[in-house]
């Protein structure tokens, strides 16, 4: 492995050289660049300025990034939170966001140390890749406003029916549309020629040539712009602390916990199935976002989750330790704070290219056919939980997607054998019942029971059913009191009992029905 030696300072106690693998290097600057419009784009969104969504970020790779828990993934504000955050500015001003963010990460925190990470290691693959291609499908969308220049409109909806407009170039800057098509042909093409693409990645070729010739040719594009850095800092006062003790507030705070640890979590799962580095630690890695959530709340900036779009980005560019999503803390850092001149030279439409790339990558397009011809479950698993999170959110889409691989589950393993034969010279009917018993398959039970010839002593076998519900027991055994009452009933009938000719059960030869049940 490649490394870039970096000098520490051996006179002074703590410090000592170490060493950043190159792969790190480059990698934290691909992320760095992903980072950055989503940091800006979703503070934005949220209703609060584009300065909180930076820090968010900052803070996601030097302090998250340092904790244990997963190496690899990215954390940063995401547009999952974006409608909750927006809400609760709107409702509670953006003061107390500060504390609601410090009193999500305190029960992140805890889930955490309580050890209910573990919980999400149950999460379906057609799940995980439903949720990777609705991510990818949000964000192609959303960018495409983007690389146009384009005033983009408030809603998933709105957004798919303002496309056909938008490709007839209205509300279109063209010159955004020549420098944003010109990048992402650079990343098709940069990657045709392995050995440049290892020493300089396909994003940083794209939106360096891509800010070369905004500068030279002037172009009337937008560009990054950011100022003000500390003064958007604003830790949370008193009269914000007191807030806690409302209903309304207490509300948000979980839904903040709830809603960030699931993404993040959800997240380290899709990236776990990007690499073959070390698995994701649940727990840490929950407790890892309520550390990092707690610090963005004393700051008062927007609440993070680990994003899948930087953590895809960051597995794709060759990343091998946590040392490429500190670093990209680093260049926000840098950059947004120390030089933000540098970043005005970026034209957007440069970025929504790279996003434009990552979002076409998520979506398993090459996966589909082969799924559907050989685990159609799974593939309308897959494609329910990547329509509800375009049409409805990540966290709704994410659970509707769970409910639903549940359902399959349970019918895949709902198999009942029905095996009937006669014993030699007794004339008994022996009928064994084998597999998983439960109300899913109820009624070919019980078409398969009420299909036994009546006139038979039948043996009812139940040794070979593994599980059986309240359903399936309530039904076998009001069939197996059915059954006794018919035959009472006929052996009444042939004693002289029932000299009217009453119900026989259906027992039209005339001979006597007996029922025994084995189990």
């Amino acid at each position: 492995m490649e490394v870039l030696p970096v000098r520490g300072f051996p006179n002074v106690p703590g410090f000592r050289s170490f060493s950043i693998p190159r792969a790190d290097f480059a990698a934290s600057l691909v992320v760095f660049l992903v980072a950055l419009p989503l940091c800006v784009g979703v503070a934005v969104a949220s209703g609060v300025p584009a300065e909180l969504g930076l820090i968010t970020g900052i803070v996601g790779g030097l302090v998250t990034g340092l904790l244990p828990g997963s190496s690899l993934q990215v954390s940063g504000p995401a547009a999952g939170l974006t409608v909750l955050v927006y809400e609760a500015v709107h409702s509670y001003g953006v003061g107390t966001l500060g504390v609601l963010v410090l009193a999500a990460g305190v029960v992140q925190v805890g889930l955490g140390v309580l050890r209910l990470g573990q919980w999400f290691r149950a999460v379906s693959v057609a799940v995980v890749q439903g949720m990777l291609a609705g991510i990818g499908l949000v964000l192609v969308v959303g960018q495409l406003y983007v690389l146009a220049d384009a005033v983009a409109p408030g809603t998933m909806g709105q957004k798919l029916g303002g496309l056909p407009r938008l490709a007839l170039g209205t509300g279109v800057t063209g010159s955004a549309v020549a420098v944003g098509i010109g990048a992402l042909l650079v990343l098709l093409l940069w990657p045709k020629w392995p050995r440049a693409a290892r020493l300089v990645p396909a994003p940083l070729v794209a939106v360096g040539l891509a800010a070369g010739a905004t500068w030279l040719f002037d172009l009337p594009v937008q560009r990054v712009a950011v100022s003000g850095l500390l003064d958007a800092v604003r830790p949370p006062e008193a009269r914000d602390w007191a807030r806690l003790t409302e209903v309304g507030v207490i509300g948000t705070v979980l839904a903040f916990a709830l809603v960030a640890s699931a993404e993040s979590l959800f997240g380290a799962a899709a990236v776990d199935r990007l690499h073959d580095g070390r698995r994701t630690d649940y727990d840490k890695e929950l407790i890892a976002q309520g550390t990092g959530n707690a610090v963005c709340g004393l700051l008062g900036s927007l609440p993070m989750t680990a994003v899948i779009v930087r953590s895809a980005a960051n597995v794709r560019a060759g990343a091998r330790t946590k040392a490429s999503r500190v670093l990209h803390g680093v260049w926000l850092l840098l950059f947004a704070a120390a030089l933000p001149s540098a970043l005005e030279v970026i034209p957007v439409a440069a970025l929504a290219s790279v996003l434009l790339h990552a979002g076409f990558k998520l979506v398993p397009v090459r996966a589909l056919v082969p799924l559907w011809r050989e685990h159609r479950g799974e593939a309308v698993v897959l494609a329910v939980t990547a329509g509800t999170i375009v049409a409805t959110s990540l966290f709704e889409g994410v659970l509707v997607g769970l409910l639903l691989a549940v359902a399959k589950t349970a019918w895949d393993i709902s198999h009942v054998h029905i095996e009937a034969h006669e014993d030699d010279g007794d004339g008994v009917l022996r009928v064994r019942v084998a597999g998983h018993a439960t109300f899913l398959r109820l009624p070919k039970l019980l078409d398969a029971l009420d299909g036994l010839p009546h006139d038979r002593t039948v043996v009812l076998d139940l040794s070979g059913l593994h599980h059986t519900d309240h359903a399936c027991a309530a039904a076998l055994e009001g069939w197996a009191t059915e059954r006794k009452a018919r035959e009472a009933r006929e052996e009444r009938r042939l004693s002289g009992q029932e000299r009217d000719g009453g119900d026989s059960g259906g027992d039209e030869d005339g001979r006597i029905a007996t029922f025994r049940s084995t189990t």
